[in-house]
């Protein structure tokens, strides 16, 4: 059957030069789609290093893209393929709260120390993004995540001395904070890679 749609295709394009035209304008369109939703996964991706949810807006992205673009002969992102990445963002999520918890948890870090450890992640990833700004491409990447890591360190520290505590218990509860955010940030930009992998696989075969 397969077989003979083709066929049929292909002779109706050979009689009319119009209806070839218009086939591949559709898959030049389709292709534009595909690759507008690659850069979008991608920015979002990168906005992970912000202490923005770029995971779960890389779900979005392709949830759209599944209402929007239907998927037609053997392409196109389906709503399995979406269930899979939300699965997949949730995962990040999991594995950026369990190591920046065992970060500063496990040396015995106060929940005010880690409250602000996620306030100084947040000020100092946009900050260190701001700041490597005339660096291209990769200069804001590593100054957010430099700077998250930073900034956490500096809140936890700061969130311990506030809490009473010495300062040299501070400071390891700090490196702690320091480490875990490393950590879990590297851990979801790996899930989160692998997400764009798979959106664009998907989109394609």
């Amino acid at each position: 059957m397969g077989g003979a749609l083709r066929l049929t295709r292909a002779r109706l394009s050979i009689r009319c030069p119009g209806l070839r035209r218009a086939w591949r304008g559709k898959n030049s369109l389709y292709y534009v789609w595909v690759l507008l939703l690659i850069l979008a996964n991608g920015t979002a991706w990168v906005s992970n290093s912000l202490s923005v949810p770029g995971n779960w807006l890389i779900v979005a992205f392709s949830a759209i893209f599944a209402f929007a673009v239907p998927a037609e002969a053997g392409r196109g992102i389906g709503w399995f393929g979406v269930g899979v990445l939300a699965g997949l963002a949730l995962l990040g999520e999991v594995v950026e709260f369990a190591a920046g918890a065992a970060g500063a948890g496990k040396l015995g870090g106060s929940r005010r120390g880690m409250i602000l450890a996620i306030v100084g992640t947040m000020i100092g990833s946009i900050g260190g993004a701001f700041v490597s700004l005339p660096v291209p491409l990769i200069g804001p990447i590593v100054g957010a995540l430099v700077g998250g890591a930073a900034g956490a360190f500096a809140g936890a520290w700061a969130g311990e001395i506030w809490k009473g505590r010495g300062w040299q218990q501070g400071f390891e509860i700090g490196k702690g904070a320091l480490v875990g955010r490393l950590l879990g940030t590297a851990g979801k930009l790996v899930i989160g890679a692998l997400m764009v992998v798979i959106a664009a696989v998907d989109a394609l075969f």
